[in-house]
């Protein structure tokens, strides 16, 4: 079968580009509040370009990549063409099978009337997993239309992700969002194979549900609802090796909200009752960004699995946040939150929107870390003068130490990125992957608008990062919270909404 028969649409290999410092303007920089960040001076590679010109998407932008690797295999993929109600004009991909040397791009075909004959007005909420034991590919993504809403895999068989089918349906509803996919690749698990999707239902008060494919995501179970009926959103399933499925996710229907989790020891006949990770204390970013205290999370070789989120409890009086972990071996108890070293909690640096990678390879004490996240210099910034950056950070123990942290792009003005209904948009989640022990992070960098065009696009590093020769031995042991009273975001009534 050909690549343009199942939808290599627009491919394009990308040679490794030139050193980059992206995002700066030498007109508008000096209009922002950078508050002398380090320089971003870490080479990066453009993976995709938005060449969709529909007139209800914002050109040329693309937002929010989920990234999974396996191998000397990484696959990243993402929104093109934001749309302002919600998500954009079709999924983009982007695939290395070497290790990150060189890029293939393309888009999604079959979900959106823009690409490969699809139905759909638009897709969000995208990220990408493997299935060893049946050699399978899986994107998957939240299809929308005006009065429906469907959760969907896209297959890719060849091996390689280069070629991909039209989506599968696993559920719909008018009210569905959020959307993440996982597979069990331990080939000694007993539900080696399995793949597990979760959702939520806006319609429903984000009640959680979960389906299972044990057969390469060609077909998926029924809706399973866990036992104490969670509501929440931004669930990210995780796989131990001994096969437990592990799902943290935002509680934001709690006074105040929370981060929990639920787990399936069965492979997904059954999901328990949800357990408390830690309160969210967070703060909103300055200048209307788009952004909420949902988790990253990831799993070690061992079966730990470390969930990071943005959070203000160290500061005094919430006036920024820090992004915080929290560990658990079991899913069931889960260690006390412990702030991430990128800064003193005296700074002005604001830290959201997180992406956490784990060395697949590492575990426990030796577990190797890297951290993607944006930020502000100044917190105290307005939609004129915020400052946007993307920073990166590593540990090398397990989370107990961390580097110096490293800017990748920016400073960004706000009015560089699109508009939706929650704010300007670079995301709502990122990504980082290790592939061959090296980082890659996947994040949207924006430059200088020309006209009413946007110049926003899916962006990593040149050579990933070696988190090996990394410098800094930086330690949050001993620090405590100081701020305990509820989040400074909108109350939890109005926050149990959709974030497509």
């Amino acid at each position: 079968m050909s690549l343009r028969s199942v939808g290599c649409f627009c491919c394009c290999a990308l040679a490794v580009l030139t050193s980059l410092s992206c995002g700066n303007s030498e007109s508008s920089s000096s209009t922002l509040n950078n508050s002398n960040p380090p320089p971003a001076t870490t080479p990066l590679v453009k993976l995709s370009t938005d060449t969709f010109t529909n007139s209800t998407s914002q050109h040329a932008t693309e937002v929010e990549p989920g990234s999974f690797s396996f191998g000397s295999t990484i696959i990243t993929s993402f929104q093109v063409g934001r749309i302002h109600g919600g998500g954009g004009a079709d999924l983009g991909y982007a695939t290395s099978t070497d290790g990150g040397v060189t890029w293939t791009s393309g888009f999604l075909p079959g979900i959106t009337t823009f690409q490969g004959n699809g139905t759909n007005s638009a897709v969000s909420d995208t990220n990408v997993a493997y299935d060893p034991k049946h050699g399978v590919w899986l994107i998957s993504s939240l299809p929308l239309s005006n009065t429906n809403v469907q959760v969907a895999v896209s297959r890719s068989t060849d091996g390689l992700g280069f070629a991909w089918d039209n989506p599968i349906v696993v559920a719909q509803s008018p009210g569905l969002d959020k959307d993440w996919l996982v597979c069990d690749t331990t080939i000694s698990s007993p539900h080696y194979g399995s793949c597990y999707m979760e959702w939520d239902d806006n319609n429903n008060g984000n009640l959680i549900q979960m389906s299972t494919s044990t057969d390469g995501g060609q077909t998926w179970t029924a809706p399973v609802t866990p036992t104490s009926a969670p509501h929440g959103l931004g669930g990210q399933p995780l796989v131990q090796p001994n096969g437990t499925v592990v799902v943290p996710y935002l509680a934001d229907a709690m006074i105040p909200a929370e981060i929990e989790s639920f787990s399936s020891n069965d492979g997904g006949q059954s999901w328990g009752a949800a357990v408390q990770i830690a309160t969210v204390s967070d703060h909103a970013p300055a200048g209307g960004l788009r952004s909420d205290a949902l988790p990253s999370a990831q799993v070690d070789a061992a079966g730990n699995v470390y969930v990071i989120w943005q959070d203000c409890r160290f500061r005094t009086n919430c006036i920024a946040n820090d992004l915080v972990m929290s560990t658990t071996d079991d899913g069931t108890t889960w260690t006390a939150p412990v702030r991430i070293p990128i800064d003193a909690t005296t700074s002005t640096v604001d830290h959201f929107i997180p992406g956490l990678g784990v060395d697949p390879n590492t575990s426990g004490t030796s577990a190797h870390l890297a951290l993607t996240y944006y930020y502000y210099p100044v917190a105290n910034c307005t939609a004129a003068t915020c400052a946007l950056y993307v920073g990166f950070i590593s540990s090398l123990d397990g989370g107990q130490t961390w580097s110096s942290p490293t800017s990748f792009a920016g400073p960004m003005s706000l009015s560089w990125l699109p508009s939706t209904f929650s704010g300007q948009m670079v995301a709502d989640y990122i990504s980082t992957s290790f592939v061959n022990g090296k980082a890659y992070g996947f994040f949207a960098v924006a430059k200088a608008k020309s006209g009413t065009t946007f110049d926003q696009a899916i962006y990593t590093t040149q050579s990933g990062m070696d988190v090996l020769a990394a410098n800094g031995n930086q330690s949050s042991a001993g620090e405590r919270p100081v701020f305990r009273t509820l989040s400074s975001q909108p109350s939890a009534g109005a926050r149990s909404r959709t974030w497509r």
